[in-house]
C-alpha cells in the first residue's frame, strides 16, 4: 500500500559484521544509539549518554520460539513419512507375504511427553499471537537524555564526547518535534523488529510532529495456523483443520493485538500524541474477483486514552472498536477492505 507522507521511511537495515569471542553479530546505529544482534538471535538496543547513567535498553529475540512448529518443518515431516511409507511398500512388494514375529509384536509405546510438549507449544504460539499487545518497550525519557552542559568525566575529543554530543543534539530535536529526528530514531532503533517474527513488515511516516502513522503487512497465511492440535486419551496428537469462523476469529485477535502493540511501542519511543495504525493484507476484491492487498484495519489511537486501558484484561478487537477503528469483519468471511482514518 505505502504511506503517502512528506516524510516517510521503510525500515531497512544497514548492517556490519562484528567478530568476537562470543560469536559473530551484526550492529547498526549512530554513536550512543546502537543495536546489536547476536548469532543466537538475541537483540539488544541501547540509548544512552556515556557518563550520565541515563540509559534505555531493550532486549528481544528475533528468532521465533515456535519456528519449527509451522511451515517448513511440518511439510518436511510429512515428506519424510511419505518417503518411509513408500520405502516400506517397495520392500513389501519385493518380499513374499508371510506373517513374521515382528508383525505379532505390539506397536511401539507412544511418546507421551513429546506429544504433550508439541501440543503445549502449539497452544503457547496461539496464545502469543493473541497477546502481542500485552508487552511493550520501555519509554525513552528524551528530557533526561538531553543535558545543558558537558557531563562530568567526559573530555572533549574523546569517543564518549562524540557519543554524548550526537545523542544530546538528537534528544533536543526530538523534544522540539523535529520530524527528521523522529525518523532518525525509528530508522536507528527499529522498534518493531521484535514483531517481525510474526511475519509483518512496517512502514512509518508523518507530516505532523504530534502524530505518527505506521502501516504493517499482516501476512496472515504465514502467521495464523489453519489447524488445531490436541492430545487424545491414547497419548497421540490429533490434528484437525480449524473451522472458518475459528480461523478468522484468531486472525482478528492477531491483527488487533498487533495494532495495539504498534501504538504502545510508538508512544514509548516518541513524544507524539496520536498513533495511526493501518493493517494491510490480501483480501478478495469483489469487483475483480482477485485477491489484492488492501487496508483491513485503520485506527487513530490517542496516547492518553490508550494509557487508561488494562492490557491484561481487554479483548483487542473490542478495545479498538471503542477507540473508533475502521474495521469490516465477519466470522464467516474474515476481513474486508476499509478506508483509512
Amino acid at each position: 500500500m505505502g504511506l503517502n507522507f512528506r516524510k516517510s521511511i521503510s525500515l531497512g537495515h544497514g548492517l556490519k559484521l562484528n567478530l568476537s569471542k562470543g560469536g559473530p553479530s551484526v550492529s547498526f546505529g549512530k554513536k550512543g544509539l546502537r543495536q546489536t544482534i547476536s548469532a543466537t538471535g538475541r537483540s539488544t538496543t541501547t540509548v544512552g549518554i556515556p557518563g550520565t547513567g541515563v540509559y534505555y535498553s531493550k532486549q528481544k529475540n528475533l528468532k521465533s520460539l515456535f519456528g519449527g512448529l509451522f511451515g517448513g518443518k511440518k511439510s518436511s515431516e510429512k515428506e519424510e513419512k511419505a518417503s518411509k511409507k513408500g520405502s516400506k511398500a517397495e520392500k513389501a512388494e519385493a518380499e513374499p507375504k508371510k506373517e513374521t514375529k515382528a508383525a505379532k509384536e505390539p506397536k511401539a509405546a507412544v511418546n507421551l511427553e513429546e506429544n504433550k510438549k508439541k501440543v503445549e507449544t502449539y497452544e503457547a504460539y496461539v496464545d502469543s499471537i493473541k497477546s502481542v499487545h500485552k508487552i511493550c518497550d520501555d519509554k525513552i525519557d528524551w528530557e533526561g537524555l538531553s543535558t545543558d552542559g558537558l557531563p562530568a568525566g567526559i573530555k572533549i575529543g574523546t569517543e564518549a564526547y562524540n557519543e554524548w554530543k550526537t545523542l544530546n543534539e538528537l534528544s533536543l530535536k526530538v523534544i522540539e518535534g523535529d520530524i527528521d529526528a523522529y525518523l532518525t530514531v525509528i530508522d536507528e532503533m527499529h522498534p518493531f523488529d521484535d514483531l517481525l517474527e510474526y511475519g509483518s513488515n512496517f512502514e512509518v511516516g508523518t507530516d505532523d510532529p504530534t502524530e505518527m502513522s505506521v502501516e504493517f503487512e499482516v501476512k496472515s497465511e504465514k502467521v495464523v495456523p489453519d489447524y488445531s492440535l490436541s492430545l487424545l486419551a491414547s497419548g497421540e496428537v490429533s490434528e484437525k483443520p480449524l473451522s472458518k469462523s475459528a480461523y478468522y476469529e484468531l486472525m482478528q485477535d492477531y491483527v488487533c493485538s498487533t495494532a495495539i502493540r504498534v501504538a504502545r511501542d510508538t508512544f514509548a519511543l516518541l513524544p507524539v500524541k496520536t498513533c495511526k495504525v493501518h493493517a494491510v493484507d490480501k483480501v478478495l476484491n469483489s469487483a475483480t474477483g482477485n485477491e489484492e492487498e488492501m487496508t483491513i484495519l485503520s485506527v487513530a489511537i490517542d496516547k492518553d486514552r490508550l494509557a487508561g486501558i488494562n492490557m491484561d484484561r481487554i479483548d483487542p478487537s473490542d478495545a479498538l472498536e471503542a477507540l473508533g477503528c475502521k474495521m469490516s469483519f465477519k466470522k464467516t468471511s474474515g476481513f474486508g477492505a476499509v478506508n483509512r482514518v
